[in-house]
């Protein structure tokens, strides 16, 4: 059997923790930019449908099947290397995007085919680094900080997505429409990442030889990795198709506008700023299993309180506003939570093979959730159903669908 390789030094592990936390929030702000709640809009300026909506939105996570041949070549290449690749990729897909403006000129279907290309090319390529992203930051654990280390993490990009969008809203209520300018700060950022990522230290994992991915599809045999895959990619659906139709709901069939709409990720990235130091504390001291329990009773609540935005006026928007606080905060913790479990049961000298299935799987399901909800939507829509009611009856069915993955989640009732 091929040897692995030893730890990293606490040096090496230390210079990692700080690489990463100072790349993630130019890589971050890069990524949801083109591949979450801009998209949404941009796309909806350019006259697309509900199900294309939620097509763009299957990119991010069926886009993760590219991370299987990207596993592969672990075992022969340096994870820094793919996580380098993947990140270029991501550029080329976010620079027609730069274009935006010639998009709008274009027009019809021609123009949403060229903005969807170009949100697929993007995610391809996050998702190829993303094989390797979560395995790099493995070897720079310490087991006792896990829970803190990504509240750290990911307090950093909240924040910066919070300036990001704070400007952004900003931008398109003095120039509506302006995509363009918006999408070329996001490249600009994507750019920046790589110059950064290159100096990441590594615990290889290469062999020399191929990774099979029927081999790591072995990692399932387990129960446990069973019960948390069950669990993550119901909740993990449920919360993806609401932060996805909220939106649309907002701005296609309330009227708010692209402006007023960007209030919501603004409140949405606060809510994640304000809670995750705390998650990641509570966390470390309880275990998984009650935040999981706790952060899903909340998020059906949040869910069910989609019903009450119903008007264009200031009182409607500071409730959606509060709503995606909320959303955000409570999903902090859960995503957590979640991290918490996963880097548990994967093996310390071997982690790619675990965490990359893992993820596969769960994208997957996430990545079908929106494409059929926005092809059911478009479907009865077409048929004369009304706007309003068919979206309160989606948040009704999300928040039952996120209490029932309590049940497998039960599992995880101490630390992994």
């Amino acid at each position: 059997m091929p040897q692995t390789a030893p730890p990293l030094s606490a040096d090496e592990r230390r210079r990692g923790r700080r690489l990463a936390i100072a790349s993630h929030p130019a890589g971050m702000t890069h990524r949801m930019v083109v591949t979450d709640h801009l998209p949404t809009l941009a796309l909806l300026a350019l006259g697309a449908s509900e199900g294309v909506v939620g097509l763009q939105r299957m990119f991010t996570y069926v886009g993760v099947l590219l991370q299987l041949p990207a596993l592969r070549r672990v075992g022969r290449t340096r994870k820094r290397s793919i996580l380098v690749a993947g990140q270029i990729v991501a550029i080329l897909g976010t620079l027609p995007l730069v274009f935006f403006p010639g998009l709008q000129e274009l027009g019809g279907s021609l123009a949403v085919g060229i903005a969807l290309s170009s949100f697929a090319v993007a995610a391809a390529g996050f998702s190829i680094g993303e094989a390797v992203w979560f395995p790099l930051l493995h070897g720079y654990q310490e087991d006792a900080r896990i829970g803190r280390f990504f509240a750290i993490l990911r307090t950093g990009w909240h924040f910066t997505l919070i300036v990001y969008f704070f400007a952004a809203q900003r931008w398109l209520a003095a120039s509506p429409g302006a995509f363009g300018t918006l999408f070329a700060v996001a490249f600009a950022l994507g750019c920046l990442r790589v110059v950064m990522i290159a100096r990441l230290p590594e615990r290889s994992e290469r062999t020399g030889q191929t990774i099979h991915v029927r081999e790591a599809v072995r990692v399932l045999a387990g129960p446990r990795i069973r019960l948390y895959l069950a669990g993550i990619t119901i909740a993990g659906s449920a919360r993806v198709v609401v932060t996805t139709f909220a939106l649309v709901m907002m701005r296609k069939v309330i009227g708010f506008s692209d402006a007023s709409t960007l209030y919501a990720p603004v409140a949405f990235y606060a809510g994640g700023l304000s809670t995750l130091w705390l998650w990641g504390r509570v966390v470390d001291a309880t275990g998984p299993e009650p935040v999981f329990r706790w952060t899903a009773i909340g998020l059906a609540l949040v869910f069910l309180g989609f019903m009450g935005v119903r008007a264009d006026d200031p009182s409607n928007l500071a409730l959606a506003g509060l709503l995606f606080f909320a959303l955000q905060a409570l999903s902090a913790g859960f995503d957590v939570a979640d991290t918490h479990v996963l880097f548990e049961l994967a093996p310390g000298d071997a982690p790619a093979r675990t965490l990359v299935v893992a993820r596969v799987i769960d994208s997957l399901v996430r990545g079908l959730a929106p494409l059929l909800v926005g092809i059911a939507l478009e479907l009865l829509l077409a048929q004369g159903w009304e706007a309003l009611p068919l979206y309160r009856g989606l948040y009704v069915a999300s928040a039952v669908a996120i209490l029932v993955a309590i049940v497998p989640l039960r599992a995880f009732r101490r630390a992994a």
